[in-house]
């Protein structure tokens, strides 16, 4: 027989409330904790835990702390580590958002490091590189690993294992996809650890995720984490946490793109420059598109 219990907190916040499912075993010391990522995944857990009650004949409670799920949030889609075509969508609008290059070859790779466009990324204390081919990346992708590294080596007590940074198509490997932000030096690939370094890693990239700053998938072959950095999104969010703007304007408020906006127009609208606006996202140029979301700033 199972028995099941269902609590709804509203008005709860994200922060606060994971929106976890709990399976406790009366049988075991067991704690399943899941997230769902969708109503139609929420509805479809719950079915196969009760089904597999049945089967077992066993007792066990089940709690659904069901608050605000994030596909309910004002339009904002459900957090999780699956990867999905939406994901990739978003990847590559930041990278036509910045007019990021896909870069093609070495030849290629290396002007770009030449130019200071990518730098490199040698490791330290906090992280180390394993089986990269080309230590290079975008400025926000390298202030993300040291910034995550410190923290990882805190809570983990080991460093953290960086497998991939940019690729130019001529090295994709076979699974890659096709729309693979790696060769534009937005991306780059963490060794996935066990037990409870995996765990703080996986919520650490979730709520990352849930700031809009970057995307996160869990890879399989081989077992990995891909992190898409958003440059100016990620930047911005660390001005936020840190209060050090390192030249760039202070942002005060995400501004979402609407059809018929221009970077001359948003940034009037908000008594900002064009060029502040632009810093602050990472804008190569004044191409913007509708539904983009722009940290706007607050001139100091």
């Amino acid at each position: 027989m199972c028995a099941a219990s269902l609590s709804t907190t509203r008005g709860a916040t994200l922060d606060r409330h994971r929106n976890l499912l709990m399976w406790v075993g009366s049988t075991t010391d067991t704690l399943c904790v899941i997230r769902p990522t969708a109503v139609e995944d929420f509805k479809r857990i719950v079915r196969t835990i009760l089904e597999g009650c049945e089967r077992r004949h066993h007792y066990h409670r089940l709690v659904l702390t069901c608050v605000t799920i994030v596909c309910l949030q004002g339009g904002t889609s459900a957090q999780s580590l699956r990867g999905s075509a939406s994901s990739l969508n978003r990847q590559t609008a930041q990278a036509v958002q910045h007019d990021f290059t896909y870069l093609r070859g070495t030849a290629q790779l290396r002007r770009f490091v030449d130019a200071g466009l990518l730098v490199s990324v040698g490791g330290n204390r906090d992280y180390t590189l394993t089986d990269v081919s080309f230590p290079f990346a975008r400025p926000a992708a390298k202030l993300f690993i040291e910034r995550l590294a410190g923290q990882y080596l805190r809570a983990c007590g080991e460093r953290l294992v960086v497998t991939s940074l940019t690729r130019p198509r001529s090295h994709q490997p076979r699974n890659a996809s096709r729309r693979s932000v790696h060769p534009t030096g937005m991306a780059l690939d963490l060794r996935r650890p066990h037990g409870s370094c995996r765990s703080w890693l996986e919520r650490t990239l979730l709520s990352l995720e849930g700031q809009a700053v970057l995307e996160a998938t869990a890879e399989r072959n081989p077992p990995h984490y891909h992190v898409a950095v958003f440059p100016g999104l990620y930047l911005a969010y660390v001005d936020r946490l840190t209060g050090s703007g390192a030249g760039r304007a202070r942002p005060s408020s995400v501004y979402t793109v609407r059809q018929g906006d221009t970077v001359w127009a948003i940034a009037r609208r908000h008594g900002t420059s064009t060029r502040a606006l632009r810093r602050t996202n990472g804008l190569a140029s004044t191409r913007i598109f509708p539904g983009q979301r722009l940290s706007v700033p607050v001139e100091p």
